[in-house]
């Protein structure tokens, strides 16, 4: 049966989950349709365009993503301080590049008309604004917006009406680094993985290739969450982007080279996550189906459990073999 949405994304377990969203048309979300030979890759740029634009609006960063032939993988960081730190304006504001709003709201958003506003009418626009604020900083909220957008596309392009998408995404919540770098790489490969890409930085429509791409001139992407060398909390992914390049780069070879290991020197980062290299590309093979709603260490999964007050946690045992 499957588990309500409130109960997999808590943000009092983590603010990092991974999202996947699958279409059920045989004529996929991207590729080539080998019965009608049309082309559908310029969706993948749809997909693309539309997620970085959401993650400017809403207080959701994307840590990592890939655009398939017939799914799409995300993993979202949801930013709580920069959503409690904006004013009723910025939310206001920010809510209308994607939705109407109502009179109200419309009148808020210009600053002559705010001015002549009664106290009431601020009042109402006030709770309006901390509803819009929670949706802004709401997984459900930005999957939707991704999503409905695409379907909307995809079937005036077909002349046709219907779902394009299963009825819902899933969602995996990342409880440690561990479980968030695993995710990350797995995500980042998958081009490499199905034997679209040979390299990961000719994974196309994906975030390795934007990081790897911006690396070269000596940056990050300012479209996604950034790398923070310096370990510090919630300001930055938990490691130095080099040394996420190099581990995602020497596990993209061995797939490729079909060897099943690695080379004989371990990446720094794999011997910091204290991840053994046959876990660690078991885990990029396969990390969606390794663990259920819940990902992360023994540790990590036992305390969630215990927070929601839950009997058992599924994935404790492939987290007790792959991450100790």
């Amino acid at each position: 049966m499957p588990k309500a949405r409130k109960q997999q994304v808590s943000l009092d377990d983590t603010r990092h989950y991974h999202c996947i969203s699958r279409c059920v048309r045989r004529s996929f979300l991207c590729g080539r349709d080998q019965y009608s030979g049309k082309s559908y890759e310029h969706r993948r740029q749809w997909v693309e365009d539309r997620l970085l634009s959401l993650a400017r609006v809403f207080a959701i960063e994307v840590e990592a993503y890939a655009v398939m032939s017939n799914h799409t993988h995300l993993v979202l960081y949801v930013n709580v301080e920069v959503a409690m730190g904006w004013d009723d304006a910025e939310v206001v504001s920010r809510w209308h590049q994607l939705f109407s709003g109502n009179s109200l709201t419309k009148r808020f958003a210009d600053e002559e008309q705010r001015d002549s506003m009664e106290p009431w009418e601020l009042d109402l626009v006030k709770m309006q604004a901390d509803l819009y604020r929670t949706r802004l900083m709401d997984i459900s909220w930005f999957m939707r917006t991704l999503n409905e957008y695409i379907a909307r596309k995809a079937n005036k392009e077909d002349e046709c009406t219907g779902r394009f998408w299963e009825g819902r995404f899933r969602s995996q919540a990342l409880l440690d680094e561990q479980a968030l770098l695993a995710c990350m790489a797995y995500v980042d490969l998958n081009p490499v993985r199905s034997g679209m890409a040979k390299t990961p930085e000719d994974s196309m429509y994906t975030s390795i290739r934007r990081r790897v791409r911006a690396a070269m001139a000596g940056k990050q992407p300012g479209a996604l969450r950034r790398f923070d060398s310096k370990n510090r909390k919630n300001e930055g992914l938990p490691c130095h982007l080099n040394d996420y390049l190099e581990l995602v780069e020497a596990t993209a070879r061995a797939m490729v080279e079909g060897r099943g290991h690695m080379d004989e020197c371990t990446p720094p980062l794999l011997q910091r996550l204290n991840v053994d290299v046959d876990c660690w590309l078991e885990l990029t093979q396969g990390f969606e189906h390794q663990f259920c709603h819940y990902a992360g260490r023994v540790d990590s999964l036992r305390r969630c459990g215990g927070a929601n007050q839950m009997q058992r946690v599924r994935g404790t045992t492939a987290a007790k073999r792959l991450l100790g």
